[in-house]
């Protein structure tokens, strides 16, 4: 699906969205064919894809986590590269080194860098947590800087660049935590749950068969990169970005002279600045992939849990009451209303038009 005539969304936004919803809906069901359930985790992804965003994938081994990631850069038609993180693992091992090069005919020696394989257009980063601080830092710097670093020369990435990377969230021994400031950079903390029984039952009948299911390409990088360009210009009305803000500016407890109490009592350290912008980001994605010509504040509800379920950080007494990120984050957008806003928003238009 050529979609390189749709770089303006102003010129026809129905026709724009109409394109992007079809092969969305078009990508969820290649999707399907190989993979079981996980609407969800699926929507996410493509929020993730869709906004330029990298994604954590948390999960118990064995739900599909990598072959979930494989199929949709194979319906992107996007190149592919895993890479298993060991605690072994040089950071040259994934961005790549230099090796010494002989010309045969004149006998002159040079330096030659081969690239690693955070090369590709999706990277998935196996058990992220698995390798040293040192290791993560030369990837979450690739993340951020969309290049790599050898022998004093810069290297970019290809485009789309994508990394989703996967974590384990019962062993943790013999792991090194992300810290939160490199927590921060993922957009999406995606939780993967497992499947109900009559799902589980279609996994078994599927896998344990004989046929062979391969996913036709939906999309290619430059369709990719058109989407990318259109959710950045859907609009979106200033009182629902205000929204997003207060609503990652209500869980931090510095911020608030009135924090709500569920933070008062189990949050330590609250979302920083990079939740709102993911949060509208985010809400963008949604917004197109559910037909939407605009944001409005359900949509910024609906992504709030991957947005911000990875950058509050909860306290000894959360652990000790049994309360996680969600329960938080459940809370909050209870306690957070628009309403304030919308009033506030009219107070002012009365007053300009005065």
């Amino acid at each position: 699906m050529n979609m390189d005539d749709m770089n303006e969304f102003n010129q026809d936004p129905k026709e724009s969205i109409r394109r992007i919803s079809e092969a969305a809906i078009k990508m969820k069901k290649e999707l399907h064919r190989v993979i079981v359930g996980q609407d969800e985790v699926i929507e996410q992804l493509l929020i993730a894809i869709f906004s330029g965003g990298h994604a954590l994938v948390v999960g118990v081994p064995g739900l599909a986590k990598t072959l979930l990631i494989r199929t949709i850069a194979q319906s992107l038609k996007l190149d592919f590269s895993r890479i298993q993180f060991t605690p072994d693992l040089m950071p040259s091992d994934m961005t790549g080194t230099e090796v010494i090069e002989e010309d045969r005919t004149s006998g002159t020696r040079s330096l030659r860098f081969v690239k690693g394989p955070v090369f590709a257009n999706i990277v998935l980063a196996d058990e992220i947590n698995r390798t040293p601080p040192k290791t993560q830092a030369a990837l979450l710097e690739a993340m951020q800087e969309r290049q790599v670093t050898a022998g004093g020369e810069k290297h970019d990435l290809p485009e789309p660049f994508f990394v989703l990377a996967t974590q384990n969230p019962i062993e943790q021994e013999g792991t090194y935590p992300l810290p939160e400031a490199q927590l921060d950079r993922f957009m999406l903390n995606i939780q993967v749950a497992y499947p109900s029984e009559n799902e589980e039952l279609q996994v078994v009948q599927q896998t344990t068969g004989d046929q062979i299911v391969e996913v036709d390409p939906v999309l290619d990088g430059s369709d990719v990169a058109s989407i990318q360009n259109l959710v950045r210009q859907v609009p979106i009305a200033e009182h629902v970005a205000s929204y997003a803000v207060r609503l990652a500016r209500s869980s931090r407890i510095r911020d608030m002279s009135n924090p709500p109490k569920i933070v008062e009592d189990y949050v330590s350290w609250g979302a920083g600045p990079r939740a709102s912008q993911f949060l509208v980001m985010a809400a963008k994605a949604k917004a197109l992939l559910d037909g939407e010509n605009h944001v409005t504040p359900e949509h910024i509800r609906k992504v709030a849990h991957p947005v911000l379920r990875h950058r509050i950080l909860l306290n000894f007494n959360a652990e000790a009451d049994g309360i996680g990120t969600d329960d938080v984050i459940n809370t909050l957008l209870k306690e957070v209303s628009i309403d304030d806003l919308d009033e506030r928003t009219r107070r002012h238009m009365d007053e300009v038009t005065r």
